[in-house]
């Protein structure tokens, strides 16, 4: 059963092992002659004022968690499509019926404002 991971394994190991080995090249042959504008924070080409602390309004919040929230529902349809013909008509009304419940949430969201950007 464990024989079954071995291939996402390898590429979790490959993956972590590029990146540490990429930034380690970059710190060891990269240039390194800071200055005291390069040390500066950036902030989208302007100088910073003020505390880098600023109130952020809910909705940003609200939104964020309504794309967390249905990007999850794509989680679960790629693997149903995949395996649509094994799982048959009741599988299948299955995924229409939680497609169906997250349609009403998003009409509802929707709805409610909670879409809205001011």
């Amino acid at each position: 059963m464990i024989s079954d991971y071995y291939p996402l394994f390898t590429i979790l190991f490959l993956a972590v092992f590029v990146g540490f080995f990429v930034v380690g090249l970059g710190h060891t042959f990269g240039p390194h002659r800071p200055t005291k504008k390069k040390m500066m924070p950036y902030e989208s080409g302007m100088v910073p004022y003020g505390q880098g602390r600023r109130k952020v309004s809910v909705r940003y919040y609200l939104i964020a968690v309504l794309f967390i929230l249905f990007d999850i529902e794509v989680i679960f349809v790629l693997p149903w499509a995949i395996v649509f013909r094994d799982v048959g008509f009741p599988g299948f009304w299955l995924m229409v019926v939680f497609l169906a419940v997250l349609e009403v949430a998003f009409v509802y969201a929707w709805k409610k404002g909670a879409l809205e950007w001011d």
